[in-house]
């Protein structure tokens, strides 16, 4: 039996709107953040979603208070979910980045062991976030009844598809930016056993801790209103 995974980013913010960086400041959503969060509910109507879960900042919590009040659900919040700790950046535009940074922002997006200043890594944001759905798949009574929901941001759900998928390092740029509230969607399979190749291919206590991601896609959704690019 497989779980599917649903990783969506977060509605519009005026931040995004206007090309800052967002980080760990919390910043609250746009009117059209309200508006493609109920577009992407009436998406995600039909997928059978069994739980829901945000990071704390409340751009992704008032995302995923708008699609549970949608389905008719309750959301949990993790703190790990949050977005990359952009350290000295936050706040700041590209273009002023790039002036007294000259070159930085291109070694951080081809290099997800580098950090801002002061700020943490793609890595770091990746292992944070990781057990988090580590748990959910020992723990969750309901996983296999549905896929389960993540609500986080542009640069965490990079990361953390690229950690569940075990790519390299290098090849964490493989990745376009994820748009407002368009998502990532994984599947988790039990991993083969050839010496069992006739054995229930079910999840259990025994093997659920080595699951085998599967990537079924990316920038998943309809047409962004107001659509944005994936400053963070």
């Amino acid at each position: 039996m497989s779980r599917r995974l649903i990783l969506i980013r977060h509605g519009q913010t005026t931040y995004n709107a206007t090309g800052r960086m967002q980080g760990h400041l919390d910043t609250d959503l746009a009117e059209v953040g309200y508006e493609q969060a109920a577009a992407a509910a009436a998406l995600l109507r039909d997928k059978d979603i069994s739980y829901i879960i945000s990071s704390d900042l409340i751009r992704a919590k008032e995302t995923a208070r708008v699609i549970a009040d949608s389905l008719g659900m309750d959301y949990a919040v993790d703190k790990r979910l949050r977005e990359t700790d952009l350290g000295r950046w936050q706040g700041m535009s590209s273009a002023e980045v790039d002036a007294q940074f000259p070159g930085a922002r291109a070694i951080w997006r081809h290099d997800p062991t580098w950090a801002p200043p002061e700020g943490e890594s793609r890595v770091d944001v990746a292992k944070r976030a990781r057990p988090v759905i580590d748990s959910l798949m020992r723990t969750s009574t309901t996983w296999d009844d549905g896929p389960v929901l993540v609500v986080a941001h542009g640069g965490a759900i990079s990361a953390l598809t690229c950690h569940l998928l075990g790519l390299e390092h290098h090849q964490y740029g493989i990745l376009s930016g994820l748009k407002n509230t368009h998502w990532s969607q994984l599947t988790a399979r039990p991993r083969f056993d050839a010496d069992k190749p006739l054995s229930p291919l079910h999840f259990g206590p025994d093997n659920v801790d080595e699951a085998t991601w599967y990537f079924d896609g990316w920038n998943m959704g309809a047409r962004v209103i107001g659509g944005t690019g994936a400053d963070i």
